[in-house]
């Protein structure tokens, strides 16, 4: 049987081969699974490395997975975005206070819109009643600092 020196750990005889193995890769709860993997795994460590070509449909899996969750991302932030009846310009404005093509960026999936901002809109998505709290705080306007007195933050109250 072939054997190996792992070139994490240094067992000398770590490394086994394997035959026709399945990975499943996940990147932010979306799965894929990659099946008829061949390569070595430390028996000590647990390290894997896979031959050429499993190696080159294992990360093709990956980036394809990548791009998938791109693309879901960015069809939801414009599906979010249109039931809430905002458009791209008053998104950015309400929203992210981003540049002024942010949104456009996020919904063509060029970008990844920031955790936070997708987060809000997933929440304002299963409670859009929340906009009018949104309005609402970006309608207040502080009062105008004076020289003598330094401006303190106002929080809106229900």
């Amino acid at each position: 049987m072939k054997q190996r020196q792992c070139v994490s750990c240094g067992a000398p005889a770590g490394m086994q081969p394997f035959n026709n193995r399945s990975e499943l890769i996940d990147y932010k709860h979306l799965l894929r699974q990659v099946d008829g993997l061949d390569g070595w795994e430390c028996q000590a460590c647990g390290e894997i490395e896979f031959d050429a070509a499993s190696a080159e449909r294992y990360a093709s899996a990956g980036d394809q997975l990548l791009e998938d969750c791109r693309q879901f991302m960015a069809s939801e932030m414009k599906r979010i975005r249109r039931k809430l009846h905002l458009s791209q310009k008053d998104a950015v404005r309400l929203l992210s206070g981003g540049g002024h093509n942010a949104f456009s960026r996020y919904e063509r999936g060029e970008v990844a819109p920031p955790q936070p901002l997708f987060m809000l809109m997933r929440l304002l998505d299963r409670h859009p009643e929340l906009m009018a709290e949104v309005h609402a705080l970006s309608a207040q306007q502080a009062p105008a600092a004076t020289d003598s007195e330094p401006q303190q933050p106002r929080l809106a109250t229900s």
